[in-house]
């Protein structure tokens, strides 16, 4: 098992059992005294989308120009394979509406930068992803907020102005600021390089954890059935991307990329919506859930596909 591969199952190890902690003793992840932790979900992502910007820069979108009919069919495939498949779930699994609605918010959410890092172990198009993810979390505000109005809007009330502004407070506007930071500043704060990772991954999983903590009585009633909804949503995610890529004879490894942007989701973004509306422990379940599925999944599809020949070069750093 390769060391990369090892970080990333260490790592989503870490938050299954921050996860488990949380449900037996969720008084610590709820209040510390009469603070609610839920108030550090939205500044925790907007850390996470400031370090996500301090390493964007105009190179992330070459991927435009020198594979147009790539970007267009990954993005096509980002956001209506996944929105469509959580409809779908949600429907037929039969769950009460805030959390079905959750549901199909994990599949109107971009992809996140651990598509990225999936794609360089998988031997993949990596300049692809970072094409396709870059692209994903700018259209965000657009897309999400239309994609949950038109599809969860007879579950939950969906303001499509509000979420919108959301979205641009939680992703665009950190994500401007650390691109800034990093074309006048990065410079002279070089070590930043290496702490936001870090910082970013702590972010995530206290997250996760502290929603798993806010919806624990209903997580433990819907538990296994929303678990298996959540794999499926992401198991299809991967499955459908890279048949379609297959269908239209893309190469082997534009096929996985487009596979691992289509089946990994950014959760946290996801996480912060439900909060901004008010149903963290409802809305938030299956966005909290689908973070550790996606890596487990995510570092499994990566290492088989790394022992897999492509019919190009090995995938650059």
């Amino acid at each position: 098992m390769s060391r990369e591969i090892f970080k990333q199952l260490w790592y989503t190890l870490m938050i299954l059992l921050a996860v488990a902690v949380s449900l037996l003793f969720p008084q610590w992840f709820t209040t510390i005294g009469d603070f609610k932790l839920s108030k550090l979900i939205v500044p925790l992502l907007q850390v996470i989308m400031f370090g996500m910007g301090t390493v964007m820069s105009m190179s992330d979108f070459a991927g435009v120009v020198k594979q147009p009919k790539a970007v267009l069919v990954g993005l096509a495939c980002q956001f209506a394979i996944m929105p469509g498949v959580g409809y779908g779930l949600a429907k037929g699994f039969g769950f009460a509406p805030e959390v079905a609605a959750g549901i199909i918010l994990i599949g109107c959410s971009p992809s996140g930068m651990a598509s990225n890092v999936m794609s360089y172990i998988a031997r993949a198009n990596v300049a692809l992803s970072i094409t396709l993810t870059a692209l994903a979390t700018l259209m965000a505000p657009l897309l999400t907020p239309l994609l949950m109005k038109t599809l969860a809007g007879e579950l939950v009330e969906v303001s499509f102005w509000k979420m919108m502004w959301d979205i641009v407070q939680i992703v665009i506007l950190p994500i401007g600021a650390g691109a800034l930071f990093n074309h006048f500043l990065m410079h002279r704060f070089t070590w930043l390089r290496q702490v936001m990772p870090v910082v970013s991954m702590v972010g995530i999983g206290l997250i996760i954890t502290i929603i798993t903590a806010s919806g624990r009585d209903s997580l433990l009633n819907i538990g296994w059935l929303l678990l298996l909804a959540v794999l499926l949503h992401n198991l299809l995610g991967y499955v459908l991307g890279y048949g379609v890529c297959r269908l239209l004879g893309f190469t082997e490894r534009d096929c996985r990329t487009v596979a691992i942007e289509v089946g990994l989701q950014n959760g946290g973004l996801a996480s912060g919506l439900a909060l901004q509306m008010g149903k963290v422990a409802t809305v938030g379940l299956a966005p909290a859930i689908f973070g550790p599925v996606m890596n487990i999944t995510g570092s499994m599809l990566a290492s088989w596909w790394r022992t897999r020949p492509t019919e190009g070069s090995e995938t650059p750093a």
